[in-house]
């Protein structure tokens, strides 16, 4: 039997799960199935992979991205751009071999949500220096949208959240958040921005899609900023997985 799953440490907030069953059902693949592998440390993986014979594939979501890099054979040119893997391709040959495809889905989700008036000069705000945000990162590149990555405790160039000022977030009209602040069930949190800043120009990108509206979106969508989850992107990378999962 053809199995799939998502690894990652806490899985509740997932839909995946769903998503693929729903995917299997339309296509009369009663005989796959998708699962979710919890894993408490990376180091598990080893075991999961020998108790489950039929893997075929692998999504990977926090805090695995990284992490799971030791345990592969290979690294498609998608995740050694990014920097981070998502996808797990099961080779005949037993090998395993990381890919991403977060960066495809969310390119094509935030070129949606600026659609064709996109602002000259846009700039970026990217919260966040996980997995997500490595291909978020290479997605902007590949918009040309200069962008700052924001985080607790930047590596290298980049700001913390003290340093977010209001005219910071005047001059970045797009902000995207690729932490998980806000997930289910904590959907009362979101990152520490001035959000009195934020104006109807401004364009907020919230990865996170359990809850369909976070309280960042609902802190942007407040002064009529536009705001979009992450469901589309969920919906994108996933395709692309199958697609890689099919070869």
């Amino acid at each position: 039997m053809p199995e799939f799953g998502l690894l990652g440490r806490s899985l509740k907030h997932s839909f995946s799960q769903t998503y693929f069953t729903q995917k299997f059902h339309n296509l009369d693949l009663s005989d796959h199935q998708y699962e979710l592998f919890e894993l408490a440390t990376i180091a598990e993986l080893p075991t999961l992979l020998a108790s489950r014979t039929g893997l075929r594939g692998l999504n990977v979501t926090i805090p695995y991205k990284e992490q799971i890099w030791p345990f592969l054979n290979e690294l498609a040119a998608s995740a050694a751009r990014v920097g981070a893997v998502n996808v797990v391709e099961f080779r005949t040959d037993g090998r395993l071999v990381g890919h991403n495809t977060d960066y495809v889905g969310f390119r094509e989700s935030v070129s949606h949500l600026l659609g064709q008036n996109s602002p000259v000069g846009l700039r970026a705000l990217v919260l966040g220096s996980g997995g997500a945000s490595k291909a978020v990162e290479v997605a902007l590149r590949d918009l040309d949208i200069g962008y700052w990555v924001v985080s607790r405790n930047p590596l290298g160039p980049g700001l913390t959240y003290d340093e977010l000022t209001p005219r910071l977030l005047q001059e970045h009209l797009l902000i995207i958040n690729t932490t998980p602040l806000g997930t289910f069930p904590d959907v009362g949190e979101c990152p520490p921005l001035p959000y009195a800043a934020l104006t109807p120009q401004h364009f907020l990108h919230d990865l996170i899609y359990n809850p369909a509206e976070t309280e960042f979106m609902k802190r942007g969508a407040a002064v009529g900023a536009q705001v979009k989850n992450g469901f589309e992107m969920l919906c994108i990378q996933a395709e692309e997985s199958w697609k890689i999962w099919q070869r």
